[in-house]
């Protein structure tokens, strides 16, 4: 009995997590037609996700957690800020890296490192052990992600390529951060009140960076509207379901499961802009599905 709640535990993990990587892929589209449509910068669009997200997370917690919250420790509360300053940081990051080497190879510098580096960080720092399923899982979609994603011959002729890798592998490192400091504090706090003190540290921090685009730009309908479903779908809700199921996963399965974020940012650029995948895009798409099957079936028997 109590090994079957473990498994429904488990994957519902995945499916929470799994839900929140591909809100997260549909960011991509979002913010590039608030680019088409205004001056808005990198830093801006990312403080509007992070504080139109932060009352919507704090009304939930408020409901669910209650004054429970003051129980948790100033430790704890600590790393919850840690939180949010690494959201803010890995999205500047990874924003400013596409400015030196452009999207794909910043993008695939930033997922392909970030979960190596949960994998081995976790194994280090939580003492989780690295199955046989989740090395074979991790192999399967890191090579999904080169194959989908692909590396462009000119990405040398778009800035200081030395400088737009160290930005994306700062950006890997902050999401790093986070999938441990999320789960260090997974058991001991509910996750929509970490996701409420992150949201508004990583509001407040970005705020003074993003001031003279905010007040700078001319606004339309469409662009609040957009701006509105950033900071509420993908941000506001992803990140609870992601929060919810790290209470139930290891930080490198969920940081595994995260990849089907660069395939639904594909799919949707197919959908939207026509832009079909090449073989080895489609291999690529495979390959990432196949990592997926291979965590679920490896929860499966760990927790059986």
């Amino acid at each position: 009995m109590h090994s079957n709640y473990k498994l429904h535990e488990s994957q519902a993990g995945i499916l929470f997590v799994s839900v929140s990587a591909i809100l997260w892929g549909t960011v991509g589209i979002a913010t590039q037609a608030i680019y088409q449509q205004s001056e808005l910068t990198a830093v801006t669009v990312g403080f509007y996700r992070l504080a139109f997200a932060f009352p919507v997370v704090a009304l939930l917690c408020w409901k669910i957690v209650g004054q429970q919250i003051f129980q948790v420790s100033t430790r704890q509360h600590l790393k919850m800020m840690l939180i949010g300053i690494m959201l803010a940081l890995y999205q500047v990051f990874f924003f400013a890296a596409i400015g030196y080497v452009g999207v794909a190879v910043a993008t695939l510098v930033t997922l392909c490192t970030a979960p190596v580096l949960v994998s081995l960080a976790s194994a280090v720092v939580l003492k989780e052990k690295l199955t046989g399923y989740s090395l074979l899982a991790l192999l399967a979609a890191l090579l999904g992600t080169v194959m989908l994603i692909g590396l462009p011959g000119n990405a040398a002729s778009q800035g200081s390529v030395a400088l737009g890798i160290a930005l994306a592998l700062g950006s890997a490192t902050g999401y790093a951060i986070v999938a441990l400091l999320g789960r260090s504090i997974a058991s001991s706090c509910h996750p929509i009140h970490s996701a409420t003190v992150s949201f508004g540290t990583g509001a407040v921090f970005l705020f003074p960076l993003a001031t003279t685009s905010i007040f700078s730009t001319p606004y339309t309908g469409e662009i609040w509207g957009l701006i509105l479903y950033v900071g509420i779908v993908p941000t506001a809700v992803a990140y609870s379901l992601f929060f919810l199921g790290m209470r139930s996963l290891k930080a490198s399965t969920a940081s595994i499961i995260t990849m089907l974020e660069p395939l639904t940012a594909t799919i949707l650029a197919w959908l939207i802009f026509d832009e079909l995948l090449a073989t080895s895009g489609l291999i690529g798409a495979i390959l990432l599905l196949s990592a997926m099957a291979i965590l679920y079936q490896g929860e499966k028997r760990l927790r059986a």
